[in-house]
């Protein structure tokens, strides 16, 4: 069994906070995760031992469906969650790192690793998806940067009232 790591960095044009809001409520995810079709179970804001639940594509025209388990929540810096549905990826651990940069913005860390045991197919297709996922991350966090800056505008004009 190989063991596979997937990190991608960005620079989020948002607040901390205002990032942490969007990733910490679990029924938004279809709204800037790439692959996640919908969320169809959710409990909400994210907390440890609490799951949820995923239609997701995966490969071309293929889906699946996941559940995930919150394994830690460290706001704003930090959420883990441990997932299934994926096969062949088996022991799934996805991490969320954030810290401010600058006055109004974030950066963020996205991270998944995962085993894969497929013989002599492990090598390449380990290959595949580590390019296939970080392209995915990188799609999520631009996504997730237009998101959070919409509510940031929105906060600003209630605010202002």
């Amino acid at each position: 069994m190989t063991e596979y790591t997937v990190r991608e960095t960005h620079v989020l044009r948002a607040p901390i906070d205002t990032v942490w809001n969007v990733v910490d409520d679990t029924a938004r995810y279809a709204e800037w995760v790439d692959g996640v079709l919908a969320v169809t179970g959710d409990h909400g804001r994210a907390r440890v031992g609490a799951t949820y639940s995923e239609h997701n594509r995966t490969l071309g025209p293929l889906t699946t469906q996941s559940v995930w388990t919150v394994e830690e929540v460290i706001a704003p810096a930090r959420r883990r969650d441990s997932g299934r549905g994926f096969a062949p990826l088996q022991n799934l651990v996805n991490t969320f790192e954030f810290a401010p940069f600058g006055a109004d913005c974030t950066s963020m860390t996205y991270e998944v690793t995962f085993t894969l045991r497929l013989g002599p197919l492990t090598a390449p297709v380990g290959l595949i998806l580590r390019q296939a996922l970080a392209g995915e991350f990188r799609r999520s966090m631009r996504r997730l940067e237009t998101v959070a800056r919409a509510e940031a505008a929105m906060d600003r004009v209630v605010g202002a009232r």
